[in-house]
Formats: C-alpha cells, sequence, structure tokens
C-alpha cells in the first residue's frame, strides 16, 4: 500500500504510532458492533489506513449515521472496501457469512449498559455471551487469524485493590460484568483447544465523539456533556466521591490495532485505560471547564446505582510492555477534542 496522507482524524496517530502492518499491508478486517461508538471509529481508522472492512451490526443500540460518518472522514475510496452485514450476534449463520474471507475480528457487538443488564440479565446473556461463542465458532470455522475481543473493567466486581491488575478479578456485581467474564473463559478455552488466537482489551470508561448521550442508561461523559451544554442540572449518582480511570477513544482503537498485530498478544487479556484515576466530581469540574462557558451548573445527587462499582483504577503495565500500548490523550485532552467536533 502506498504511503499517503489521510483526511481521518486517527490518519497522524497510526502514521506515527500504529502497527507497521496497518501502513504497509492490505488485510480483511471484521468490526462487530460497527454502528456503535467504539465500532464505528475502528471502522474510520481502519479504512483511513487502506484496509478492507466488513461491518457487523443489527442498530440495536448504534446508528447508521454512525457508518456514514466514519466513512466519509476516512475518505477516498473506503465505500469501495467497505460492505455490510445487517443482523445480529446471535444468528450463527449470519456470523459465518460475516467471517468469510477475514484475516481479522474486532468484536465490539455487545449490550453494554450496568444498571440494564440488573433489569435484563436473560437478553445480556444471549447476546454478549451465546453471540460471543457465535463469532468465535465462526472465526475458527472461517480460519480467521485472530479475534481482539470487547471485555470490561467490570470484571474486576468487588475486589478492592487499587490499580486493577489482569490477575485479580473479583466476584462480578452485575450481569453484564459476568457475561464478560464468561467471554474471557470461553476465548480461553477457543485459544487453547482449538488455536484460534484470541485476546481480550477490558476497557475502563471510554469517551469520545459519537458517544450516545441520551437515555437513562448513557455513560456518564457524553450525558454530563449534554446537560451542561443545554442548561439542565447533572445527575451524579452518590456523593461525587466515585472514581474512574477514563480512556479517549483514540487510545482504545491504537490497543485494538495493536493487539490485534503484536506477536506476544495472543492468550492475553490486557487493561486498556489511562492508568490515571479521576473521582466524578473532579470530572465534573473539568467538563464545566470546557463546556461550560462561564455558566452556573446545578447538582443532583441519586443514590448509588446497584452493580456500580465505587472506585476503578487500571495498571496499564503488561498492555506496555506485550503491546507497546501508551495512552495518547489524557482525559483533558479527549474532552478538548470532543469540544472541537461539538
Amino acid at each position: 500500500m502506498k504511503e499517503k496522507e489521510f483526511p481521518s482524524r486517527y490518519s497522524a496517530l497510526l502514521e506515527t504510532f500504529g502497527p507497521e502492518m496497518i501502513r504497509k499491508e492490505t488485510r480483511h478486517w471484521l468490526v462487530t458492533g460497527a454502528a456503535g461508538f467504539i465500532g464505528s471509529h475502528l471502522l474510520e481508522a481502519l479504512l483511513a489506513s487502506g484496509q478492507r472492512v466488513t461491518g457487523l451490526d443489527n442498530f440495536s443500540t448504534g446508528y447508521r449515521h454512525n457508518i456514514e460518518q466514519a466513512l466519509d472522514a476516512a475518505g477516498g475510496d473506503a465505500r469501495s472496501r467497505f460492505r455490510f452485514f445487517e443482523g445480529s450476534i446471535t444468528d450463527p449463520a449470519l456470523c459465518r457469512s460475516a467471517c468469510k474471507g477475514v484475516d481479522f475480528v474486532l468484536h465490539q457487538a455487545a449490550l453494554a449498559s450496568v444498571p440494564l443488564s440488573m433489569e435484563r440479565p436473560l437478553e445480556f446473556s444471549a447476546v454478549n455471551t451465546e453471540g460471543f461463542v457465535n463469532i468465535l465458532e465462526a472465526a475458527r470455522a472461517e480460519g480467521v487469524r485472530r479475534v481482539v475481543y470487547a471485555s470490561s473493567s467490570a470484571v474486576y466486581g468487588d475486589d478492592p485493590r487499587l490499580p486493577k491488575e489482569e490477575d485479580q478479578p473479583g466476584l462480578c456485581l452485575s450481569p453484564y460484568a459476568l457475561t464478560k467474564a464468561v467471554n474471557e473463559l470461553y476465548a480461553e478455552l477457543w485459544t487453547r483447544t482449538y488455536g484460534l488466537e484470541t485476546v481480550g482489551l477490558r476497557y475502563f470508561n471510554v469517551f469520545g465523539p459519537r458517544q450516545d448521550p441520551n437515555g437513562a442508561y448513557a455513560a456518564v461523559i457524553p450525558r454530563w456533556i449534554d446537560a451542561v451544554g443545554n442548561g439542565r442540572s447533572v445527575e451524579i449518582y452518590g456523593d461525587g466521591g466515585a472514581s474512574r480511570d477514563f480512556c479517549s477513544i483514540r487510545n482504545v482503537v491504537l490497543a485494538n490495532l495493536l493487539a490485534a498485530t503484536a506477536a506476544e498478544a495472543p492468550g492475553h487479556v490486557f487493561n486498556i485505560a489511562c492508568g490515571v484515576r479521576t473521582t466524578l466530581g473532579e470530572l465534573l469540574e473539568k467538563i464545566c471547564a470546557v463546556f461550560a462557558a462561564g455558566r452556573s451548573v446545578s447538582v443532583l445527587h441519586r443514590p448509588p446505582r446497584p452493580g456500580d462499582v465505587l472506585h476503578s483504577l487500571a495498571s496499564i503495565e503488561r498492555a506496555e510492555k506485550i503491546l507497546g500500548y501508551v495512552p495518547r490523550l489524557t482525559l483533558e485532552e479527549g474532552l478538548r477534542e470532543m469540544s472541537r467536533l461539538a
């Protein structure tokens, strides 16, 4: 593939820090959940880098306009290198069709809300667990080289130790967390028994452009940015002392591509975060500094939600050592990027 400039926001990031294979070789990738927040950014980055991409999504939580924005941002002949399957990962035959001719799978399709999983445990099990096994088996049957899949910091559950290290998961506190823990067990088994290369990425509070601010279960950063920008009260579950390790979507995209190409990655799970702890109170101050434009912001405190952990902070040493992962955008830089794109 010829060296050239791409219009995507990922061009400079991948040209400087991306895996050599992404810069010099064309491969075929399947992105499940391609219409979602993380999936559409992976789609954009891969197409902007000259790769061939298949997308799979049923639009249960993702949006068609996310795909269109990703294709427009990738520019050039991106549309000619993209094919799309509409449907659910709960359909084994569809998963098999989507995996045909694919070298790498980046599996993002899932239901991803802790509180919603408390209300709909059967649905979460069907999509997140059975759907994941469908992807693993389809990838094995079609000779896919490697599956990189989205796990979650939720697997650390009730373990109070900080920072979180990959070999110290606790008891799960929600059906969502359990589905992700089970995904890791299935992936390890498919690698050990069938020889399918798998890599798990435990995401810690990912945020960035295209993240949906609407609905009762929206993530905290887009929800608060939307409230502050529209003059509404900000709702905090608890007293504001709970803490999280917030990670820009650009870091997550880089981590996925490194995980797909790093020689020693298969069989491992990795924390993907910034390794920085921020309380919700501190987060609100940072959001107001960027988005409030001097306006006062009212705060409503709600009771803590069942299933939510109190504190979260990642050790990213394993990802640094094996993947070469180093976060490129801080929380503050990621918020400023969202402000510029608003």
